[in-house]
């Protein structure tokens, strides 16, 4: 079954969009508009990410519809975008570290898996794509931690937060800007980067997955609508392939977006809740001089509800993990589009 190219039953042929590689974008558009566009993201899905790591700090659970009501009734709306004036700045330059080592890699790594290697198309595809998610991920982290554990900090304050349903050990900021020198005072410049290691062990294999399994989700799904063209076909209606229109095109990279997002979340979020614990809370081994360990965050989770306590948050996190996904991989492909050198019509 062929994808793009012709084989000897042409009835099973599926005619996609040309896919665009880095030598054919507009590097200046590309950057530009993906921030704009990736900036908006982020700012509607900002909401779901502070319900997730206000839950991941609680010492009691609670759901998420009885949290949220919580936030709107002490809080109001603008208390679902605490912290996003930090998140948005670091946002961008994150995004563009992200984007460019993906390309980059992908293109690379593509052309020495298939051409030098002799790897076959889906094979090929599927280990650029590991490798350029782990890649990506890596670099963006370098810009993201610091930007992570002030904005993390700056959800989980306010009214609906107190001391009896929240983890001791949060401090009070006036903005991102007293955040950022209060840490600094404390922890100097390791302090931005807590977590940093254990945000390499969650994005960076996470990534990989993801966007290995988006590869082969994304082919599956075809050869599934390829089947079901070839069968139709065989039933005497001809024809010379099927050529997908834009609208089937995008529902199929979101369900595999979505697909590649489940195994994801549920597989790294125990990472994830001691990620956040790390960057957000500060214990008496802190108030020492001494950051917090791994160890004794896993010890403190495991006190608190056992294994069920890594995974709290779950849910918002599963939901921002698709939605974003999802949204992520659609506007990415659109971006791609609006950015390419040529004036030809990928839609």
């Amino acid at each position: 079954m062929s994808l793009s190219a012709a084989e000897d039953d042409s009835a099973s042929e599926i005619h996609l969009p040309a896919d665009i590689d880095w030598e054919m974008l507009d590097k200046s558009k590309f950057f530009f508009l993906g921030a704009a566009l990736f900036s908006g993201v982020s700012g509607t899905l900002y909401p779901i990410v502070m319900l997730k790591t206000r839950q991941q700090v609680m010492l009691n659970e609670m759901s998420c519809f009885k949290m949220a009501g919580s936030i709107m009734r002490t809080e109001g709306f603008r208390g679902f975008y605490r912290g996003f004036g930090t998140s948005i700045m670091g946002t961008i330059p994150a995004r563009a570290l992200y984007m460019g080592a993906l390309e980059v890699t992908k293109s690379n790594v593509g052309y020495i898996a298939s051409g030098q290697m002799g790897f076959s198309e889906a094979s090929a595809s599927a280990i650029a794509n590991a490798a350029a998610g782990l890649t990506a991920a890596m670099a963006a982290q370098l810009v993201w931690t610091p930007v992570d554990v002030v904005s993390q900090r700056l959800m989980v304050q306010g009214a609906g937060c107190n001391t009896s349903s929240c983890m001791v050990g949060l401090k009070k900021y006036s903005g991102g800007i007293d955040a950022f020198s209060k840490i600094i005072h404390l922890d100097g410049a390791r302090g931005l980067y807590r977590g940093f290691g254990i945000s390499i062990l969650t994005y960076a294999p996470s990534n990989a997955v993801w966007w290995a399994s988006y590869s082969i989700a994304h082919r599956m799904i075809w050869s599934g609508v390829g089947c079901y063209f070839c069968k139709k076909d065989e039933n005497g209606n001809g024809g010379s392939g099927y050529r997908p229109d834009g609208k089937t095109v995008v529902a199929v990279q979101g369900l595999s977006a979505a697909m590649a997002s489940g195994v994801s979340a549920l597989v790294t979020m125990p990472l994830d809740t001691i990620k956040t614990r790390l960057q957000v809370l500060d214990s008496e081994e802190s108030v020492r001089g001494r950051s917090p360990t791994i160890l004794q965050t896993v010890k403190n989770l495991v006190r608190e509800g056992g294994l069920a306590a890594c995974y709290r948050g779950l849910g918002p996190r599963w939901a921002s993990m698709s939605m974003s996904a999802t949204t992520m991989i659609t506007t990415y492909e659109f971006l791609k589009r609006l950015s390419t050198k040529t004036q030809e019509n990928f839609a």
